[in-house]
Protein backbone atom coordinates (compact mmCIF):
# COMPACT_ATOMS: atom_id res chain seq x y z
CA UNK A 1 0.00 0.00 0.00
CA UNK A 2 1.02 3.57 -0.60
CA UNK A 3 0.60 5.98 2.31
CA UNK A 4 0.60 9.60 1.12
CA UNK A 5 0.91 12.10 3.93
CA UNK A 6 2.30 15.39 5.19
CA UNK A 7 4.63 14.46 8.08
CA UNK A 8 3.81 17.58 10.14
CA UNK A 9 0.04 16.90 10.01
CA UNK A 10 -1.38 15.55 13.28
CA UNK A 11 -4.09 13.56 11.49
CA UNK A 12 -1.41 11.95 9.31
CA UNK A 13 0.56 11.03 12.44
CA UNK A 14 -2.55 9.39 13.96
CA UNK A 15 -3.19 7.46 10.76
CA UNK A 16 0.41 6.28 10.55
CA UNK A 17 0.30 5.13 14.18
CA UNK A 18 -2.92 3.24 13.39
CA UNK A 19 -1.24 1.53 10.41
CA UNK A 20 1.77 0.59 12.56
CA UNK A 21 -0.39 -0.59 15.49
CA UNK A 22 -2.35 -2.82 13.11
CA UNK A 23 0.74 -4.29 11.47
CA UNK A 24 -0.11 -2.94 8.04
CA UNK A 25 2.82 -2.60 5.66
CA UNK A 26 3.05 0.52 3.53
CA UNK A 27 5.35 2.73 1.55
CA UNK A 28 5.37 6.32 2.81
CA UNK A 29 5.33 9.34 0.51
CA UNK A 30 5.57 12.99 1.56
CA UNK A 31 2.86 14.86 -0.34
CA UNK A 32 4.71 18.18 -0.12
CA UNK A 33 7.90 16.78 -1.66
CA UNK A 34 6.25 14.39 -4.11
CA UNK A 35 2.82 15.68 -5.10
CA UNK A 36 0.46 13.20 -6.78
CA UNK A 37 0.35 13.56 -10.56
CA UNK A 38 -2.76 14.25 -12.59
CA UNK A 39 -2.81 10.59 -13.69
CA UNK A 40 -2.47 9.30 -10.13
CA UNK A 41 -5.20 11.60 -8.85
CA UNK A 42 -7.51 10.59 -11.68
CA UNK A 43 -6.98 6.89 -10.90
CA UNK A 44 -7.31 7.38 -7.13
CA UNK A 45 -10.50 9.39 -7.55
CA UNK A 46 -12.02 6.61 -9.65
CA UNK A 47 -10.95 3.88 -7.17
CA UNK A 48 -12.18 5.82 -4.14
CA UNK A 49 -15.75 6.25 -5.34
CA UNK A 50 -15.73 9.65 -3.60
CA UNK A 51 -16.78 13.00 -5.03
CA UNK A 52 -13.71 14.87 -6.30
CA UNK A 53 -14.30 17.66 -3.77
CA UNK A 54 -13.28 15.17 -1.04
CA UNK A 55 -9.74 15.24 -2.44
CA UNK A 56 -9.36 18.94 -1.67
CA UNK A 57 -7.86 20.07 1.63
CA UNK A 58 -10.71 22.49 2.33
CA UNK A 59 -9.25 23.56 5.67
CA UNK A 60 -5.86 24.41 4.16
CA UNK A 61 -4.50 27.92 3.85
CA UNK A 62 -3.83 27.54 0.13
CA UNK A 63 -7.40 26.38 -0.56
CA UNK A 64 -8.74 29.39 1.32
CA UNK A 65 -6.31 31.93 -0.17
CA UNK A 66 -7.25 30.76 -3.69
CA UNK A 67 -10.95 31.14 -2.86
CA UNK A 68 -11.59 27.63 -4.16
CA UNK A 69 -14.86 27.26 -2.28
CA UNK A 70 -16.40 29.58 -4.86
CA UNK A 71 -14.31 28.50 -7.86
CA UNK A 72 -14.59 24.68 -7.70
CA UNK A 73 -18.28 24.46 -8.64
CA UNK A 74 -17.48 26.31 -11.88
CA UNK A 75 -14.54 24.04 -12.77
CA UNK A 76 -14.67 20.81 -14.77
CA UNK A 77 -13.43 17.58 -13.21
CA UNK A 78 -10.35 17.71 -15.43
CA UNK A 79 -9.58 21.29 -14.34
CA UNK A 80 -9.95 20.28 -10.69
CA UNK A 81 -7.61 17.29 -11.12
CA UNK A 82 -5.03 19.46 -12.88
CA UNK A 83 -5.25 22.01 -10.07
CA UNK A 84 -4.78 19.30 -7.40
CA UNK A 85 -1.68 18.09 -9.24
CA UNK A 86 -0.05 21.53 -8.95
CA UNK A 87 0.50 21.53 -5.17
CA UNK A 88 0.36 18.81 -2.49
CA UNK A 89 -0.97 21.32 0.02
CA UNK A 90 -4.25 21.44 -1.93
CA UNK A 91 -4.76 17.69 -1.50
CA UNK A 92 -6.55 16.26 1.51
CA UNK A 93 -4.44 13.83 3.43
CA UNK A 94 -3.62 11.24 4.42
CA UNK A 95 -4.37 9.11 1.39
CA UNK A 96 -4.03 5.36 1.57
CA UNK A 97 -3.83 3.68 -1.81
CA UNK A 98 -4.56 -0.04 -1.74
CA UNK A 99 -4.92 -2.36 -4.71
CA UNK A 100 -8.69 -1.95 -5.04
CA UNK A 101 -9.46 0.98 -2.79
CA UNK A 102 -8.36 4.51 -1.94
CA UNK A 103 -9.06 6.11 1.43
CA UNK A 104 -8.89 9.90 1.80
CA UNK A 105 -8.59 11.51 5.22
CA UNK A 106 -8.39 9.44 8.39
CA UNK A 107 -11.49 8.02 9.99
CA UNK A 108 -10.63 4.88 11.91
CA UNK A 109 -13.98 3.21 11.18
CA UNK A 110 -13.44 3.66 7.43
CA UNK A 111 -9.87 2.39 7.61
CA UNK A 112 -10.92 -0.83 9.40
CA UNK A 113 -11.84 -2.31 6.01
CA UNK A 114 -8.15 -2.76 5.18
CA UNK A 115 -7.32 -4.92 8.19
Amino acid sequence: MLYVCYPKCTTCKKAQKWLDDNGIEYIIRDIKENNPSYEELKEWHKKSGLPLKKFFNTSGLLYKSMNLKDKLPEMSEEEQLKLLATDGMLVKRPILVAENNVLVGFKENDWNIIR
